[in-house]
């Protein structure tokens, strides 16, 4: 499958929209239900401190996954993705009041590859940290 977007129109160093997307404890106890995934660090404060976190943080997988939206935004078809990969360099803090907290991403076209293809590099902070490293997708487009 490609995207809409035509290889023709984008360059190295094309820009994506960037995207905000707000996590509050709700979030995590939403993801933790469609997931599976109830350990405790994701929702229990005072385990959370035990075992060395600040506070309770946000799923790895979900942060991963609200930063390849980025991607699939800008395609239009979540099926162009080919190739999708992250490395965790920093937890999501998800303080226990009505904010929450707010992962931040942008993106752009780093290379031009065969086949119609592109990878795209992600960044992905919350709090002004970096929160993802190595954030890359490779897309195929029309």
């Amino acid at each position: 499958m490609a995207a809409g977007i035509a290889f023709a129109d984008v360059e190295v160093g094309t820009e994506l929209p960037s995207a905000s997307f707000p996590v509050t404890r709700a979030t995590l106890v939403r993801y933790a239900g469609a997931s599976g995934d109830f350990n405790p660090i994701h929702w229990n404060e005072r385990f959370a401190v035990e075992v060395g976190l600040p506070d309770v943080i946000a799923h790895g997988m979900f942060t991963m996954a609200e930063a390849a939206r980025v991607v699939t935004d800008w395609l239009g078809d979540p099926g162009a993705v080919v190739e999708y990969g992250v490395r965790f360099t920093r937890p999501v803090v998800v303080p226990n009041d009505d904010v929450g907290a707010v992962i931040e991403v942008s993106g752009k076209v780093a290379a031009l590859l065969d086949d119609k293809r592109v990878r795209v590099d992600l960044t992905a902070t919350s709090a002004g940290q970096k929160v993802l490293g190595m954030a890359r997708a490779v897309v195929q487009l029309a």
